[in-house]
């Protein structure tokens, strides 16, 4: 799953949803619930599919311990597929029937607080800070779902890519593992040849797009100035982007990229034809196969000395259509504290936000994801990137399509200021 993440997902899947809602849209399965108590309050949870089918059972394991812990609540777990996520929602909220408590994507809280359907949480933030527990949060991870001064979701885990290389195409061709752009390119260009390539990217799905925000972030530009103004011509990011056009032009990219699925890309990787990928935490767990051919890079050094990439921290949020917001809310509070099995049972592979989790020894038994949390979560970036909070258009910039139109013309060998000109004049329209 190289630029999937989400139970295998593209990320553009995620944040622009599909066309139509079908049958399907509405499985999932379900634990708990008010079968068990008929003069319980009854609570529903819609949490999103983000792992293998052990994390379902885990999060409804956890549903049950809620409950038995609270026998004047019923909780009813619901695993809902990514697939239609965003007319699910959009459907149930329409026809009043939304859920009490979702988890969701990076911009789900921001998109529906806008028309009215999220409910802001300052309090239990505020109660969280009276207590000592919101110190126990990784920095920046509760303050990035601000918006319009008011806490409108929690965090529970964070989304971010790293970059993989592959240890014995590296060996082979005589060079170490890249910490720099300059010697990431050389080691691209040196593995090239006899259809073989440095590096691979999804541009048929997101990958392209992640490439993107994470080099805009390893050179300190990004998409929007502090103040939510359009930014995408910075001079930081024109250099990012001519990085990229570099290595394409030196074809040290595999020059399917541009059409390459997640899988796609993956494969690629898999076989050995790359060296060299942009991948979201697990990637050995998901190639089992070459796990121990599989080498996780610090991160690298820009040319002016910056490191960065692109994190997107995932939501938990209350809904206004609940009818039992101050019960939701102790579930809400109660979830964050007992998130731990969906690691240690449940398989996620997503960045716990507390600390008290990442601390737990089963990260020391896990040495990549230790070496994320400790060495790549501190310089993790959004998409909104210079300016604080989160905001409605950026689901917008993630999910029209034109960033990865700009990362498909790149990947073609068009050039930079053209394909950049292109890009800006459409976010412009879309941010307005």
């Amino acid at each position: 799953m190289a630029t999937r993440g989400r139970g295998g997902m593209d990320r553009r899947t995620l944040v622009k949803g599909a066309a139509a809602l079908g049958a399907s849209g509405l499985a999932g399965r379900r634990f708990g619930g008010r079968a068990r108590a008929q003069d319980a309050v009854a609570l529903e949870f819609w949490d999103m599919v983000w792992g293998p089918p052990e994390y379902i059972d885990t999060g409804g394991r956890l549903v049950t311990q809620f409950n038995e812990e609270h026998p004047g609540i019923a909780a009813e777990y619901r695993s809902t597929p990514w697939a239609n996520w965003y007319q699910t929602f959009t459907t149930a909220i329409g026809a009043g029937t939304a859920p009490d408590v979702s988890t969701g994507a990076a911009y789900q809280s921001v998109q529906f607080y806008d028309q009215g359907a999220v409910a802001a949480v300052d309090d239990i933030v505020a109660e969280w800070e009276s207590s000592g527990t919101l110190a126990d949060f990784l920095p920046g991870t509760v303050e990035r779902l601000r918006f319009d001064d008011h806490q409108i979701a929690l965090p529970w885990a964070i989304d971010i890519r790293v970059l993989y290389y592959r240890r014995d195409l590296l060996e082979e061709a005589g060079v170490e593992a890249p910490t720099t752009w300059e010697e990431f390119a050389a080691a691209a260009e040196a593995v090239s040849g006899d259809e073989r390539y440095g590096y691979v990217v999804s541009g048929g799905e997101n990958g392209g797009v992640h490439h993107m925000l994470s080099f805009f972030a390893n050179n300190a530009g990004g998409l929007f100035t502090p103040e939510r103004q359009l930014n995408l011509m910075d001079e930081r990011n024109v250099e990012a982007l001519q990085f990229f056009a570099d290595l394409v032009a030196a074809g040290a990219v595999h020059p399917a990229s541009a059409g390459y699925s997640g899988d796609d890309a993956l494969k690629a990787f898999a076989q050995g034809d790359a060296a060299m990928i942009l991948s979201n935490p697990g990637l050995e767990g998901r190639l089992p196969e070459i796990a121990d051919q599989i080498g996780l890079m610090a991160p690298l050094s820009g040319p002016h000395g910056d490191k960065g990439t692109v994190s997107w921290v995932n939501n938990v949020m209350l809904y206004e259509q609940s009818e039992a917001k101050e019960e939701a809310k102790q579930f809400l509070m109660w979830w964050s504290d007992h998130l731990l099995p969906l690691w240690t049972e449940g398989r996620t592979t997503q960045i716990p936000v507390r600390q008290s989790i990442a601390d737990d020894p089963f990260f020391d038994d896990n040495e990549n994801l230790r070496f994320i949390i400790e060495n790549w979560v501190p310089v993790g970036q959004g998409t909104g990137s210079k300016a604080e909070g989160i905001f409605p258009v950026l689901n917008e910039v993630e999910g029209e399509g034109v960033l990865q139109t700009l990362a498909q013309d790149l990947l073609q060998g068009r050039a930079v200021a053209e394909s950049m000109q292109k890009a800006e004049e459409r976010l412009a329209q879309i941010v307005g």
